[in-house]
């Protein structure tokens, strides 16, 4: 008995070993720090708006979004990006925006843009995925949608992106499923009225405000349980890279 009790607790070691020998290996993950906070290759940075703030312009995309999306939290999300760090230790955003379409750019930029007019910047947050193995080829994924126009009409059957679709799209794994989850778009403000931008916008368009329709949103994003809250960027840490 004795024995055997030896033999079975062998095959149990030996079946450990193998289990963890052959688990993938993670690939190498850049990453470069920021005063106290460190980013990774694929790490995600949510811009966010106090609820109270309101923009000069009452009719800008950014104020919609809040009226349309916010919700009880301190701070709305207006925008998702996707941060990549190279091989020299550079940081680069890849993120869907009305000014540059689809597009890889510095850091400085993505700052330079997103100052607001009272030249403060908004609260930006730095999330990481629970599980973030195969974070180099959701970085390669958003590279390939680069060109492509930034998506007006908020659908997805188009070749367009907005921000957290071009998220949602590049975070796929080997087999094509999603690591987000979407839900009904909402449009429509606290008092169930659509605002101003969005009544303007698709009355251009010649189209239905798409309420309702499958698709994402920043804040929505920001809760998912497979992203872990990283850190927050104050102004000395974007000024950093923003030489």
């Amino acid at each position: 008995m004795k024995k055997l009790k030896s033999l079975l607790f062998l095959l149990c070691c030996i079946a450990v070993i193998m289990l963890v020998s052959c688990r993938p290996a993670v690939k190498n993950i850049h990453s470069v720090t920021m005063g106290d906070v460190t980013i990774q290759n694929g790490d995600l940075l949510f811009v966010g708006l106090p609820l109270d703030y309101h923009i000069v312009d009452t009719a800008s995309m950014d104020e919609a979004i809040t009226a349309a999306t916010g919700q009880e939290n301190a701070v709305n999300y207006i925008h998702v990006a996707i941060l990549e760090v190279d091989e020299n230790d550079s940081l680069w955003v890849i993120d869907a925006t009305i000014k540059h379409g689809v597009d890889r750019h510095p850091f400085s930029v993505f700052v330079s843009d997103f100052t607001l007019n009272d030249g403060s910047r908004p609260e930006m947050v730095v999330m990481r995925l629970q599980d973030n193995a195969n974070v180099n080829k959701f970085v390669e994924n958003a590279k390939t949608y680069c060109g492509r126009e930034y998506d007006m009409h908020f659908l997805p059957d188009n070749e367009a992106q907005y921000c957290s679709e071009l998220v949602r799209n590049s975070y796929t794994t080997s087999t094509g499923e999603y690591i987000f989850s979407e839900s009904p778009m909402n449009f429509k403000s606290a008092d169930g009225t659509f605002p101003p931008y969005w009544v303007e916008l698709f009355d251009l368009l010649g189209e239905p405000i798409p309420q309702g329709v499958m698709g994402t949103n920043p804040n929505d994003m920001s809760q998912e349980q497979c992203l872990k809250r990283v850190g927050t960027m104050n102004n000395a840490q974007c000024t950093m890279h923003n030489e």
